[in-house]
C-alpha cells in the first residue's frame, strides 16, 4: 500500500465534511497514543503556551524526582527516557522558543541535580547535545529573545566544556 503525499492528504480533506473529519481524527487518536497526545495539545493547549510549558516542566520535574541515583547507567537511562519526553512535547508544539525553554530547564534541571556530566562521557554527550541543540534553535529566534536567553547559555556551556 502507498502512502500519500502530505499534499494529496491535504487536498482530500479539503474536499471531507465537517462530521467525516470528526470521525478520520477519533479513529487517529484511537490507534496512538501520541495521536490522542497531539490532539489533546491542539484542541486544549496550544491556545496558551506558556501554561503548556509550565505544565511540561512540572513533568520533567517529576521524573527527575523519580530517578534512581544509584548508578550511572541507571541516570542514563532516566535521563534518555526524560529527553523523549519532553522532545515529543516539544514536537507537539513547533515553537522554537518553546523547544528553548524546555531544552533550557533540562540541561538546568540536569546541574542542579547535581549529575556528574564532566566525569560520565554518555551523560556529558547528552549535555552537550542538548546545549548544541538550544543554540541552534536560539539562533532562529528574535534578537531580543536570544539576549534574554543569553545568560543561561553562557552558564550551561561553560559547564558543558
Amino acid at each position: 500500500m502507498k502512502t500519500a503525499s502530505i499534499k494529496e492528504l491535504k487536498t482530500e480533506l479539503n474536499t471531507l465534511a465537517t462530521s467525516r473529519l470528526i470521525e478520520l481524527c477519533m479513529q487517529l487518536s484511537k490507534y496512538k497514543k501520541e495521536n490522542k497526545e497531539l490532539l489533546s495539545y491542539l484542541l486544549f493547549e496550544a491556545s496558551d503556551e506558556q501554561l503548556f510549558i509550565k505544565e511540561v516542566k512540572k513533568l520533567i520535574d517529576d521524573q527527575f524526582e523519580c530517578m534512581n541515583k544509584s548508578n550511572l547507567y541507571l541516570v542514563k537511562k532516566t535521563l534518555r527516557k526524560i529527553l523523549r519526553t519532553t522532545n515529543k512535547y516539544i514536537k507537539y508544539s513547533g515553537i522554537k522558543q518553546t523547544q528553548v525553554e524546555l531544552l533550557l530547564y533540562f540541561c538546568k534541571k540536569i546541574r542542579k541535580e547535581g549529575i556528574p556530566v564532566n566525569t560520565n562521557l554518555v551523560i556529558g554527550n547528552i549535555y552537550k547535545r542538548q546545549v548544541q541543540k538550544i543554540k541552534e534553535a536560539l539562533a532562529t529566534l528574535h534578537e531580543d529573545l536570544q539576549f534574554d536567553f543569553a545568560d543561561d547559555i553562557k552558564a550551561l556551556s561553560q559547564l558543558a566544556y
